[in-house]
């Protein structure tokens, strides 16, 4: 049977270092529905135990399949026997039931003669892992395997920048009639763990529900079906995402997400590490996925106006973007924030009879400011950088103010613009005293309930939530992308639902 009709699309890997925990994690996983498990041997001090936990397993767990692995420790394993004695396990793994075994290319190449007998009962998988990066070169890499007939070969690398994720994936779908299984690992090549299907791989793998995984990188697979809906989207699909440094903690993919299932679009979101330094590289991949948009957050919103062909002309104003997409060859760029700090404020207020003042001078700052100036409001801008914001409230109009003349001062609005706040920073706040304001409005949302918004509410200020304007931008991207009606409700649904998951 070709090893594409026997796996599943996800592989939950389980390394354990005692046999219990292997079989209750397997077990836990089954139950939640998982049929393809990868039990790694050389986690255990002796593996020949975890072989007897295939056979336990698949007694009462006869339809599930399961991968053995026993990788040396000179090949990033734990094992530390000899390649004979390596081989010697993953056939007793044979013997017990596992469908399937996978040999690293270091060992295959020194006992081709042995493999050939393993497979007769099994299917073979022939890994390469590369932990230092991702080699120029790949396709000579998986010529190097298939040297060694094999049911399979996993290509596994190290993302040291975005375009290396397009590499990956590019040998998947250059090498067709190769089965082929590739990832690169790292926050930064997460996106290959749900393309790679997608891309012509025989499957991915994931992280156990409820412990780590074996690999950098790696989700549980209860996120890679419910947030990226893998296996719903098709090879065809329009890919989109985030681009963002630090990006763990967005919530645009699970909210983008659903809003394209709630439209019954073909199309996944993504986030993308993008550090400082590596736009012009990102701009390689999304020419050659190819995306077919993405959102920008910090630290690139003004950044990345050098790489866009056309930009909207509030957005050129502003002097940041937050919403890319391609249209006719073309990158065009445009500004949702704004509307993002209008909506929810005139709520409240009326813009043109306000003072208001500006906590910030990046892109998130600049659309507020530049956006409330044209409203008519009396603006003023401070911030940790004073020079910035010279530069800033020159541009606009305002007022600049330092944060000590802050303190003496009294706004009706505060619009707080910086990543002060935000997760893993939850207990700081930019003011140090009372908050100057009748109004706050924190564009952080992660965490909702952020600290600055505590104090305000405990000097009885009324208060905006950073989700506010998360939704209003991101309903407003999800119009330009698909020239649809945003799901709204269903993407505060869906927003709440990412918050809350992140507090149990």
């Amino acid at each position: 049977m070709p090893p594409r009709t026997v796996f599943p699309q996800i592989c939950i890997a389980l390394g354990f270092e005692d046999v219990e925990a292997l079989l209750e994690h397997a077990r836990v996983e089954y139950e939640a529905g998982e049929r393809f498990l990868e039990f790694r041997l050389d986690y255990l001090p002796f593996p020949e135990r975890g072989v007897a936990a295939i056979r336990k397993f698949l007694m009462r767990q006869s339809d599930c399949v399961i991968l053995a692995t026993c990788r040396r420790r000179q090949n990033h394993g734990r094992f530390h026997g000899s390649v004979e004695e390596q081989v010697r396990v993953l056939e007793a793994a044979r013997d017990a039931g596992a469908r399937a075994v996978d040999v690293e290319i270091e060992s295959a190449e020194n006992c081709m003669e042995r493999l050939a007998k393993l497979r007769s009962g099994c299917l073979l998988l022939i890994s390469y892992h590369n932990y230092g990066g991702t080699p120029p070169r790949l396709d000579s890499v998986l010529r190097r395997m298939t040297r060694v007939p094999a049911d399979g070969y996993k290509v596994v690398t190290t993302a040291r920048k975005p375009s290396d994720s397009h590499r990956v994936l590019a040998l998947a779908r250059g090498n067709p009639k190769v089965p082929t299984i590739v990832l690169a690992m790292g926050e930064i090549g997460f996106a290959t763990r749900v393309l790679s299907p997608a891309f012509g791989g025989l499957y991915t793998y994931a992280a156990p529900n409820a412990a780590a995984g074996t690999a950098s990188g790696q989700v549980c697979a209860r996120q890679l079906r419910s947030i990226y809906r893998i296996g719903k989207f098709t090879r065809d699909a329009r890919i989109y995402g985030v681009i963002a440094d630090p990006v763990r903690q967005s919530i645009s993919p699970a909210v983008h997400n659903r809003a394209f299932q709630a439209r019954r679009a073909d199309a996944v979101y993504l986030p993308f590490l993008v550090q400082p330094g590596r736009l012009k590289d990102f701009m390689l991949l999304a020419d050659r996925l190819p995306l077919a948009g993405f959102s920008v957050t910090i630290p690139h919103k003004q950044k990345i106006l050098r790489y866009l062909d056309q930009v909207d002309p509030l957005a050129r104003r502003i002097g940041a973007v937050n919403t890319v997409w391609r249209k006719a060859g073309k990158w065009r760029g445009a500004n949702t924030d704004a509307a993002g700090v209008t909506v929810p404020l005139e709520k409240h207020v009326r813009i043109g009879k306000c003072s208001v003042l500006v906590v910030g001078n990046g892109g998130a700052a600049r659309g507020a400011a530049f956006t409330l100036a044209a409203a008519g409001a009396r603006l003023a801008i401070t911030g940790r950088n004073l020079d910035r914001v010279r530069a800033l409230a020159s541009l606009t109009g305002a007022e600049p103010l330092a944060r000590d003349q802050v303190e003496a001062r009294m706004f009706d609005v505060v619009i707080h613009a910086t990543p002060i706040g935000m997760i893993p920073r939850v207990d700081e706040c930019f003011f140090r005293g009372a908050i100057p304001a009748k109004l706050v409005f924190d564009m952080v949302y992660t965490p909702m309930q952020t600290e600055l918004l505590r104090r305000a509410k405990q000097q009885g200020a009324e208060t905006i939530a950073g989700l506010e304007m998360f939704l209003e931008q991101a309903g407003r991207q999800f119009e330009i992308w698909t020239g649809e009606r945003a799901p709204r409700a269903v993407m505060e649904k869906a927003a709440l639902e990412a918050l809350a998951s992140r507090k149990s």
